[in-house]
């Protein structure tokens, strides 16, 4: 069982999102992100560089055909947070925060 961890870093919505649903799969597109979320190119790339920098995720650029695509994954730092988080999120609501 992970131990409940407030992480302030996931915890604002756009990344809650991101880190969601990138906990439920392996590897996910940019493309995939960008629509699922709702969010421009630039604002995207702002948050998994935020999250790149903590080590929560990791990122490959790779060639398809002639275009540039680039996937997104957690590592397993950014798992163990996210799955704090959403233990301490889940004890938060479940007595109270305490």
């Amino acid at each position: 069982m992970t131990a409940p961890r407030f992480d302030e870093l996931i915890h604002p919505s756009t990344r809650l999102s991101l880190v969601a649903t990138l906990a439920a799969a392996d590897w996910v597109e940019f493309a995939f992100l960008k629509e699922k979320l709702g969010l421009s190119d630039s604002a995207l790339s702002k948050q998994l560089a935020s999250l790149e920098d903590a080590a929560y995720i990791t990122t490959e650029r790779r060639l398809d055909g002639s275009r540039r695509k680039v996937r997104a994954r957690l590592t397993d730092a950014g798992r163990e947070a996210f799955n704090g988080h959403v233990a301490a999120l889940h004890a938060i609501i479940t007595t109270g925060g305490g």
